[in-house]
């Protein structure tokens, strides 16, 4: 049966301390909770039904183990397969037999800018009945389409080895790539595009069919969309846009309504993304298929069911409080409602994979109660698989509210406050996000969780530059210059400031936690005069935005690259306010980090000492930029500096719930 793996005494005691009405607040969960890796993931249902596969986490040394279970009893033992030296990433079924399994291998001695290792991919094939990993000869190749009609063929690529690193700096969906049929039972491939930098970027019907391609014209520096109309008429043009145009024009697929035009988020000159129709014969924008006043349309919804309805678009989605959706079909709307009433808990739900005849199904939810639940729906019985993190009770975590507050020069702007259990006034964090040009989806956000549980307030706010809720907010994080330290810096303080009016949060007991660009943002605060926080705590922070300039300057280009410039060659340099530091400041860094070279953090901290300020320096060995990439080990380490400083070196923030050790 799929069961937690790692459930020990202490954890049962806890399950028995929250049935018994004590509350989980008296006693935060240990940070292995939140440190140990996902204990499932990549659930699917078979296209007949009949098996159940799923990615193990079983042991806290993070190695991966596919497992595949008779659908019809989970309790039986499943067929179980790894790999001694290359870690599994993901797996997919590709017929009823056969997983598609992707791999990686670290390359000794070799680092990337971004997650501070670099690896080699491979892919793999297990056939259920073999009950053996078959290892295939491709090198860094993605499987790009099942072919429901086809099965045991399907279509991989490859990156072509003549990309320079000029080329490399163009959006991902625009590389090139090679494209090839793969006979999955035969483990042989046939060439069917040869993809160039002008057109060189395909997606493929359910029938194996080239229908849409991206490439880039060089010369003119225009991304350019093609349609293919045929077998005989080759590729038709039917859009292009300048690479310094600020403008989005993303495309999801055939427009159900208009075989001869495609769905496509964009702007279309307004301030909001919305849903367009859009002609690919007379090259021009046609019926507003959805859009909203008050933040931009996010994407959209696929059918459930990829073996019959591959590609089918069923529902536009947007972003607000939380992901919701409207939806075209009448069919998918009722099944994704009825499913939402049916699961636990229900916060984000989505089906991940159907048994062909759409009888059995998989269902996964996330929220803030819930780091991920996987849930099976076969024989009309719904069974619940296994949650990523079995150690976190939905009792014990903490509700996260959607507010609005004002910024001091005017306007709305949105954040995410995760409430600890107790009474207010509770000690705040102020969490901004990295970036700083994302979009934050705050479901499941396992700091701001780790936060709360130990007794803090967590505000996420959405400052100015924030994605998802307009051009104008998103420009205005670079209008008359770059705006960090300025005015995005004091839409985080304004925030902070809020919620003390509202008296949830305590004046006296705030600090500032981020990464990367909210690293930077925390670094910041710290030189700002008059000072509200206690502390500041900076992790894989930007402090030198010269540097950091430099690094976007040969790194992207078009408006990707205008904007970071713009942002960086004009905003606060935290190195050159140092000597202003007036609160005491953790920094945290990894030794491999490419990105925000660790040498940054070293020379900051060369300065707090020359200028005699409070400081702690924690240097992550081995680690690079990303967060998501941190070991176990390096994740516990990270956790509990940060809990260990709130608590012992930072001011009157000691929570009143204590702190784990």
């Amino acid at each position: 049966m799929i069961a937690p793996f790692k459930t020990t005494a202490s954890a049962l005691l806890l399950v028995g301390l929250i049935l018994s009405g004590v509350s989980a607040a008296v006693d935060p969960y240990p940070l292995e909770y939140f440190a140990l890796p996902e204990e499932i993931r990549d659930v699917e249902i078979s296209p007949d039904g009949e098996r159940l596969l799923s990615l193990a986490i079983p042991t806290d040394d993070g190695k991966t183990v596919l497992e595949v279970y008779d659908a019809a009893n989970l309790d039986e033992t499943p067929i179980r397969a790894d790999t001694d030296l290359m870690e599994i990433r993901t797996a997919r079924w590709v017929s009823d037999d056969d997983i598609l399994i992707s791999l990686r291998q670290r390359v000794a001695g070799e680092t990337d800018g971004a997650s501070g290792t670099l690896y080699k991919t491979r892919i793999a094939k297990l056939n259920v009945n073999r009950k053996k990993i078959e290892l295939l000869d491709e090198i860094d190749a993605v499987l790009e389409n099942v072919l429901p009609h086809r099965l045991d063929e399907i279509i991989i690529s490859l990156p072509p080895g003549n990309l320079s690193d000029d080329d490399a700096g163009l959006v991902g969906s625009f590389r090139p790539r090679l494209y090839y049929e793969f006979d999955v039972s035969k483990g042989t491939k046939r060439l069917l595009i040869n993809g160039t930098l002008s057109l060189g970027n395909i997606d493929f019907d359910e029938n194996g069919e080239p229908w849409f391609a991206r490439g880039f014209d060089k010369n003119d520096a225009e991304y350019v969309w093609y349609r293919h109309m045929g077998d005989d008429n080759g590729w038709r043009e039917f859009h292009r846009l300048h690479a310094d145009s600020p403008e989005s024009f993303i495309t999801y697929g055939v427009d159900p309504e208009d075989a001869d035009s495609v769905l496509v988020v964009a702007e279309n000159g307004h301030d909001k993304k919305g849903l367009w129709s859009y002609n690919t014969s007379t090259q021009a924008f046609g019926e507003l298929v959805y859009r909203r006043n008050d933040v931009d349309v996010s994407g959209v919804r696929f059918h459930s069911n990829r073996w019959t309805n591959q590609g089918t678009i069923v529902g536009v989605s947007y972003y607000k409080d939380k992901m919701r959706y409207e939806y075209f079909d009448d069919d998918e709307a009722s099944i994704n409602i009825e499913l939402e009433q049916l699961i636990p808990g229900a916060y984000r739900t989505s089906v991940t994979s159907t048994s062909r005849d759409g009888q059995s199904l998989v269902i996964f939810n996330e929220g803030p109660d819930d780091p991920g639940s996987y849930y099976m729906i076969k024989d009309s019985a719904l069974k619940k698989i296994g949650s990523k993190q079995p150690l976190l009770s939905p009792l014990a975590l903490a509700d996260v509210e959607y507010i609005t507050y004002e910024a001091r020069d005017g306007g709305d702007l949105a954040a995410f406050v995760t409430r600890p259990k107790g009474d207010p006034p509770y000690p705040l964090i102020v969490m901004p996000h990295d970036g700083p040009f994302v979009q934050e989806f705050v479901n499941y956000d396992e700091w701001a969780q780790m936060l709360a549980n130990n007794g803090y307030m967590v505000l996420q706010p959405q400052y100015r530059g924030s994605l998802g809720y307009g051009a104008g907010f998103h420009r205005a994080a670079i209008e008359g210059g770059g705006q960090g330290g300025y005015k995005m810096q004091d839409d985080k303080d304004d925030g902070a400031l809020y919620l003390v009016e509202q008296g949830l949060a305590d004046k006296d007991r705030m600090a500032m936690f981020g990464w990367s660009y909210g690293g930077y943002a925390a670094l910041i605060a710290a030189s700002r005069s008059p000072q509200i926080y206690q502390c500041v705590m900076a992790a894989a922070a930007i402090n030198d935005t010269e540097s950091q300039a430099d690094y976007y300057r040969h790194l992207l280009r078009g408006h990707r690259r205008n904007q970071h410039l713009s942002m960086w060659d004009d905003s606060i340099s935290p190195i050159d306010e140092v000597e202003k530091v007036n609160v005491p400041v953790l920094l945290i860094h990894g030794s491999a980090d490419q990105r925000v070279p660790a040498e940054q953090a070293r020379k900051y901290q060369r300065l707090l000492e020359k200028y005699g300020k409070d400081h702690r320096y924690i240097e992550l060995d081995g680690a690079g930029h990303l967060s998501s990439a941190l070991s176990f080990g390096r994740r516990l380490a990270f956790y509990a500096s940060l809990i260990n400083y709130l608590r012992d070196e930072c001011g009157q923030m000691t929570s009143f719930v204590g702190a784990s050790e």
